[in-house]
């Protein structure tokens, strides 16, 4: 959440990514920096585990959502 709001505050379009288990954490990480409508993207929990094609193979199943937040 840091890193997007960040990215945001410099002007650049960012999309924040965290696994389910963290998503009640980055929004309230988000109210506290401000960004107070931002609404992370989940994936599946772990991620530390994963191979990189696995990892891979979940990213590649959220590039629409994201496209879709950075042209909306």
């Amino acid at each position: 959440m840091h890193d997007g709001s960040v990215l945001e505050e410099r002007g650049i379009p960012s999309v924040a990514i965290c696994t389910e288990v963290f998503f009640s954490a980055g929004k309230v990480q988000a109210r506290v920096l401000g960004y107070n409508d931002l609404e992370p993207l989940t994936v599946e929990h772990p991620i530390q585990s994963l191979t990189k094609e696995q990892i891979r193979n979940r990213a590649d199943g959220i590039v629409d959502m994201i496209v879709d937040r950075l042209t909306y």
